[in-house]
């Protein structure tokens, strides 16, 4: 009798627990976070040895961050990765929240273990590479970039890292055909322009600047600061009237017009 008793026990907490991850996963589908957190908790504490327990952690780690919880969110991929430590969902889903909280070094070791794991995976490739370049590990840099591009000529991110990393080299040529070849490819990515705009500056070429920051606004009209930008450059090259409607702009995009009162006095 007693061994039938604990059976039907463990019978009924197995289906007890079953039942609390259905509905927590309902309540994700209809956006109800709080229940969800409370009832895969629940889970969590009714068996705490279930072999499901490193999925159960993954997904309150998502709820958690998306309930803005980041710090919650890591310590729960955490518990998650000491059930499953070469879980490569995971181990992204953590990295991604220590790069959002400028936790670098962590993040970078996450992306090292995925790439241990998965030695092709993009989004390991791409973050750890920016991780390099944000530290001035060029040479590691272009390397994880490259191996991006090997199975993708067209990731966009890889790319954009590479006129990055030729920017900070002062491969301005290399840089600019590199963007050049992204706004053919991205025509309505004002930032693009915006970027090969600084380039030409950062060489001295303030009417090429130009060029492209007034294409920029063609292709969006709504961003304050491209027409800033524009402003300063009229003025820097004598064109008084261009830079005063252009600070006009800008204004009627947000900027207040007492941050650009000694520019417009210039504009006279």
């Amino acid at each position: 009798m007693g061994c039938l008793w604990s059976v039907g026990a463990l019978s009924a907490m197995a289906q007890s627990y079953n039942e609390l991850v259905e509905q927590a996963m309902a309540c994700i589908r209809t956006d109800s976070l709080v229940q969800a957190e409370q009832l895969f908790r629940e889970a969590l504490k009714l068996d705490p040895n279930n072999a499901r327990n490193a999925l159960l952690f993954s997904n309150l780690g998502t709820v958690l961050n998306r309930q803005g919880r980041v710090d919650e969110a890591i310590a729960s991929y955490t518990m998650g990765l000491n059930i499953i430590p070469y879980s490569t969902a995971m181990l992204l889903n953590r990295a991604a929240l220590y790069m959002q909280t400028n936790q670098w070094e962590q993040a970078f070791v996450d992306y090292c273990n995925v790439i241990d794991l998965l030695p092709d995976d993009p989004e390991a490739r791409v973050m750890r590479a920016y991780i390099h370049l944000l530290h001035r590990r060029y040479d590691e840099a272009r390397i994880d970039y490259n191996v991006v591009l090997a199975q993708d000529g067209k990731n966009k991110t890889a790319r954009l890292g590479m006129v990055m990393l030729d920017e900070k080299e002062r491969r301005y040529v290399a840089a600019t055909e590199g963007l050049t070849l992204l706004i053919h490819d991205y025509p309505e990515d004002a930032s693009l322009l915006k970027m090969r705009a600084n380039i030409a500056l950062e060489q001295g070429h303030p009417e090429v600047a130009l060029l492209d920051l007034e294409e920029a606004v063609r292709v969006d009209d709504r961003d304050a600061d491209t027409y800033l930008q524009m402003g300063d450059l009229y003025l820097e090259t004598g064109h008084k009237s261009e830079a005063r409607a252009a600070y006009e702009q800008a204004i009627r995009l947000g900027i207040p017009r007492p941050q650009l009162a000694k520019q417009l006095r210039q504009c006279r």
